[in-house]
């Protein structure tokens, strides 16, 4: 995990994602990378491991619908944090906090709000779905 943590920083990466010997960066901004794998590449989540700048309550439920393994985020959310220990993902993060902001930092994060009335991954993912395609 050291590794891949070393790399996020150095790569300036949003995310970066090992299965088995394959790692790969991520720079699109928010989930989208997390939402296009688990769409597109499904099986490169499965049992991987993740290095992460941002995980708030969104990414937390695409992670656990991959089925990723293992994850250390830099900044984690705690209502992303409940979700993930009704999961078997091994989390371990730098800094908690009680909410994920906008990037404008003028309140929390859309989607960490749309999110929040959610109990399980599965009934974020319709919410995520919807909020990432009014972005194109």
């Amino acid at each position: 995990m050291e590794a891949l943590i070393a790399t996020l920083i150095t790569t300036n990466s949003s995310c970066v994602i090992a299965q088995a010997d394959e790692v790969r960066c991520y720079h699109q901004r928010g989930m989208r990378d997390l939402f296009d794998l688990l769409h597109q590449a499904p099986s490169f989540l499965r049992g991987a491991q993740i290095a992460d700048k941002v995980v708030g309550k969104g990414a937390a439920a695409l992670m656990i619908l991959g089925g990723v393994a293992r994850l250390h985020a830099q900044v984690l959310s705690q209502p992303a944090l409940d979700l993930l220990q009704t999961s078997a993902i091994t989390v371990s993060y730098d800094t908690l906090t009680p909410q994920i902001e906008n990037r404008q930092h003028t309140g929390p994060c859309p989607v960490e709000t749309l999110c929040a009335p959610c109990a399980t991954a599965a009934q974020c993912l319709p919410l995520i779905a919807h909020f990432l395609s009014q972005q194109l």
